[in-house]
This record gives structure tokens, sequence and C-alpha cells, in this order.
């Protein structure tokens, strides 16, 4: 199939879920087409085992569709710019402490919780996983996912100052996990930093990627909001920002910064200053609502794509046993990299009762975990990390999604 026809595949897919879950089930719309995508998969491989040739054809299939390439470079910069449009930068600012130490020291510090964790658990049930992979799978797990959360945020009426936390910090630990995962592959072996893996190589690199994208970010999104700021002509600014966002983003990769904290901080500045003194109330409506429908359309696309990659999966025993030894495992460094931060803050500032318990639960992993573990390369390490990493996601957007919001009522 051509790329036209999977697109349109995958669309109409999303369009017919979309449908059954607000007829039916009636679930927050990403868990719903998560979930009804799950049960097609399961359908489709129960069609194989009685010979009726559906699971061959859906596994060609998504075979010819790179997950990896299709979010990372595809899907996820309109997602962030959709999801940092709608955070305001006086309640970020108020929390900027809070989320860079969550967004930076909290991802490193899972990273390497969960990464020597996995490889004693492992090690435990006879998978040679060497020390290297785990730490990658610890830093492929340990963002949590903003597509994933500010769609559940949507839903529950959090206090703004714990939405503001949550968002805040989801929008921007993906870029450092991505910087992290990028410097543990270069001591793999493979990718960035391949063959130089010294202490200034490893700090070169992650200045150049999170404080190179910070700095581009801020460049480009200056420049489109003084464009911006020149015109008003909704079709025109509309195209603008669309611009900024696959533009900036392609530019970000091709200079080796981070496109998704460059898209990040551009997406903050346009959803505020730019919001507030370059556009007219028509533009400003417009625009809400074209990002809003392409955050929509994506998401329902991206959920399904995750539901139905459970067709590519290696169902080896023991990969499943890890995959649910490390749910809990992931739970808990996630509860102590959040925890001991925050504990040590309350000294000085006032947080939202059970914030905690709430950002832990609330932690949701998504697709760009996924993405990560595909972008590995080809082996039994790769097969190994990526059912458990689908298993962490898919209980943490069932089970979390579904009960976060009943936390933060309570």
């Amino acid at each position: 199939m051509n790329f036209t026809d999977v697109l349109a595949l995958l669309i109409s897919l999303a369009a017919l879920f979309s449908y059954l879950n607000a007829k039916l089930i009636k679930l927050p719309t990403t868990i719903g087409l998560l979930l009804i995508s799950l049960l097609m998969s399961v359908a489709i491989i129960a069609s194989g085992k009685l010979g009726l040739g559906l699971e061959d054809s859906a596994r060609h299939l998504l075979a010819s569709i790179d997950f990896n390439q299709t979010l990372m470079h595809g899907m996820l910069s309109a997602l962030l710019f959709a999801g940092a449009l709608h955070v305001h930068l006086d309640e970020l600012a108020k929390q900027k402490w809070v989320v860079a130490i969550l967004a930076s020291l909290g991802v490193i510090t899972s990273t390497f919780m969960v990464g020597f964790a996995a490889y004693y658990l492992f090690a435990l049930l006879g998978l040679q996983i060497p020390l290297i992979y785990c730490l990658l799978f610890g830093a492929l797990i340990s963002p949590t996912d903003p597509i994933a959360v500010i769609g559940i945020l949507k839903t529950v009426g959090a206090p703004k100052a714990l939405e503001t936390k949550i968002a805040g910090e989801s929008l921007f630990n993906d870029g450092v996990a991505v910087v992290v995962f990028l410097v543990l592959l270069g001591f793999a072996g493979h990718g960035h930093g391949e063959g130089d893996v010294s202490v200034s190589a490893v700090l070169t690199l992650f200045a150049q990627e999170a404080i190179g994208g910070a700095v581009f970010g801020l460049v480009v999104g200056y420049i489109v909001y003084k464009m911006l700021e020149s015109i008003d002509n909704y079709q025109v600014e509309l195209l603008l920002t669309l611009a900024l966002v696959l533009g900036g983003y392609a530019l970000a990769m091709k200079l080796h910064i981070s496109g998704p904290i460059a898209i990040v901080v551009a997406g903050l500045l346009i959803g505020n200053s730019g919001r507030r003194f370059a556009m007219s109330d028509k533009t400003r409506q417009n625009l809400d609502t074209f990002w809003e429908l392409v955050d929509e359309v994506l998401n329902a696309i991206l959920f399904v794509l995750i539901g139905l990659e459970m067709l590519v999966l290696a169902y080896n025993p023991e990969y499943l046993w890890a995959g649910l030894i490390m749910v809990p495992v992931t739970l808990l460094a996630r509860f102590i990299s959040v925890g001991v931060p925050i504990s040590l803050m309350k000294k000085r500032r006032a947080f939202t009762p059970r914030t905690i318990r709430i950002l832990t639960w609330g932690g949701l992993r998504g697709g760009i975990s996924i993405a990560l573990a595909l972008s590995l390369p080809a082996g039994v390490e790769r097969e190994a990390i990526l059912v458990i990493t689908y298993i962490v996601v898919v209980f943490s957007i069932l089970v979390q999604g579904l009960t976060v919001g009943k936390l933060v009522v309570r």
C-alpha cells in the first residue's frame, strides 16, 4: 500500500473507532481508541489461528508504517505545539523550578533506578540483557507523555497549579529523555556520540540538544511572532504557525538540537505573547479551533496505531513476565523521582494536597516510549524491550488513565 492508502485507512479506522467509543463505550477518546484498537488486534490474531489470513495482511500493513518516524519526525511536533499553546506562561513561571527539576533530575534519576532494577530483575527471569540496554529502557520509559497526560487533564478539572505542574513537566521531560536516550545510545555504540563517550562529550551533547533546542525555539518563535504581529489575515497566520511547527522541527533535527524542546518553547511564546499581542480575536479563535482539530485528529491516529502495534510484537513468555514486573517498578521509580524533590521543596513552598500521589499515578507513558523503543538497533534486546515497553504503556494508559481523574477528584 502507498502512503495515501495507509493514511486513508488509519483515518478511517480512527473515525470509526471514535464513533464506536462516543456511541457505545463513552470513555475518554484516547483511552477508548486504544481499547478498541487492542480488541481489534486480538480479533485479528484470533482470526489468524482460524486460518483466515487477516493476521499476515495486517502485519504487512504495519510493517510498511515506520512508527518511530511517523511519531518522532511527523506527528510529535504538531502535538507538542498544540499542547504548549494552552499552557499559561504566568502559571508556568510560578512553577518553573518544580517543572525544571522534575523534567530534568526527575527523568535522569528515574532512568537509572529503572535501568539498574531492570538489569537484575531481567537476569532473574533468564533474560540476559546488557546493562546499557536496561538503562536505555529506563530512559525511554521515564518521561511522561504530554499527548496522553494533557488529554486526560482536559476532562478532570484539576487545580490550576497542579495542572500546570503536570502539563509543564510532561511537555519538557520528553525532550530531556530523548537527549538522555541519545547519550546512552552513544555508550551502546550506535547513533549520536558513537565512539566518544567521555564526560565532556556527554555534557556537550546535552547542552547542544537541550539548551540549543530552547534557544532555537525562542528565535524561530520570535520571528514568527513578529510576522504575526505585522498582518491581520487569519489564513496566512495559521499557515505561519504550521510552518513554524513542521519547518522549525525539521530544521532543529537537522541541526542536531532538540526538536521537541524547540517546539514547546516556540508554542509557549506564540500561545502567550503571540495570542495576546499579535492576533485579532478572529485569528485567535480560528487558531484555537485549527490546532484543537489537529490535536484531536493526530491523537486519534496515534492511539489507533499504538493499539495495532500489538500485532508485530514477539510473544515470548519471559518478555511478558518482565513487562508485568516492570509496571510496579516504573511506578515506584516515578514515586521516588517525584516524591524526593517535592518533599524537599515543600519546606519552601506550598503544594496542592496529595501532589506526589497524583503526579505519580498521573505520569502516563505513551507513544513516545514506544517510538524510542522502535528506534533501537535490531536484535534480541530490541524485541524484549519493545514488548516490555508496550505492556507498561498499555497499563499506564488504560489503568492509570481511567483512574487518575477519580484520584484528582478525591
